[in-house]
């Protein structure tokens, strides 16, 4: 009994696909993401695990927030357009796709 109550401290740890489902993402791009060390994880036997705490930190490194402006937008691009900064292009969000072996076994 008192080894069963020890087990039931420990954190649970999610597979790669269950933060994938949540991330709305492939499994590849998880993993590939750990492999890289852009997200943090547990290595185990069985592969990339994550706590419900490295969940909400790739959350936190995922989220897009607004630019802090002390100025309305139409005088911060109008001034922007003067001084002549390359950075005019539109910020285009990278979007993860499922990979070409997968898209070929379904």
């Amino acid at each position: 009994m008192a080894e069963h109550q020890k087990n039931h401290d420990l954190p649970r740890l999610y597979p790669a696909a269950d933060v994938a489902e949540a991330l709305d993402c492939s499994e590849w791009w998880v993993k590939e993401q750990a492999r890289r060390r852009r997200i943090p994880f547990i290595k185990s036997g069985s592969g990339y695990r994550f706590t419900k705490d490295h969940v909400q930190e790739i959350l936190h490194i995922l989220e897009e927030r607004p630019e802090q402006t002390s100025e309305p937008d139409r005088h911060h691009s109008a001034k922007r357009r003067q001084a002549g900064t390359a950075s005019t292009a539109p910020v285009v969000q990278l979007r993860a796709r499922r990979p070409r072996r997968a898209q070929n076994a379904a």
